[in-house]
């Protein structure tokens, strides 16, 4: 081996090896026992996810209600409609270490933007409300890679004690102090 070789030592650890993000959007149909008249709300409530490598890609797989509060009977009465809709979102690894030791990766996936209620609008029939949501994830994966740190070859490492540093101010620095300096940069903003 040549003596350079020793300079660096392989370090093997856990890393995040791969990112990705998705923003998606996607409109489901409410079918309400009544026929909307209006449309009062809409909210996203109970969402649930969980997310796994597939492949080049992390799988993001849940699910949420979506409720819809509408007036019917010519707008003489309301009522919510509810719903559970799930929904998969393949997420692409834009970054992705090539010298992962194995494919084996825990996945975090944290959702960036809750899914949210975009618009909801009664459809051309009108027996059923088109609702409008958007929701975005960031997924990172860990696993085993290498690292390469160097290595002092004396293998000696240097004890720095309080007197190597010298932070001392001298009688004449001192005299040139603006004792102002932060008051008057605090009011220039």
């Amino acid at each position: 081996m040549a003596q350079n070789d020793f300079n660096f030592r392989e370090i093997i650890t856990k890393a995040v090896c791969g990112k990705g993000q998705k923003f998606s959007e996607n409109t489901h149909h409410i079918k309400p026992s009544n026929k909307p008249s209006s449309i009062l709300g809409c909210w996203v409530i109970n969402h649930k996810f969980d997310a796994a490598k597939k492949g080049e890609n992390v799988e993001v797989t849940g699910s949420y209600d979506i409720n819809v509060w509408f007036s019917y009977d010519d707008n003489t009465k309301t009522e919510v409609a509810s719903q559970t809709v799930p929904y998969t979102d393949i997420v692409e690894l834009t970054v992705r270490d090539q010298n992962v030791l194995s494919e084996e990766m825990e996945v975090i996936a944290r959702a960036v933007q809750q899914p949210n209620t975009l618009e909801a609008t009664i459809t051309e029939a009108g027996d059923r409300v088109a609702v409008q949501v958007e929701r975005e994830f960031v997924v990172e994966c860990i696993g085993e890679t290498k690292i390469a740190v160097a290595v002092n070859p004396d293998g000696v490492i240097r004890d720095f004690s309080a007197d190597d540093v010298e932070d001392d101010v001298s009688d004449e620095e001192f005299e040139r102090l603006d004792p102002n300096f932060l008051h008057q940069e605090m009011h220039k903003k």
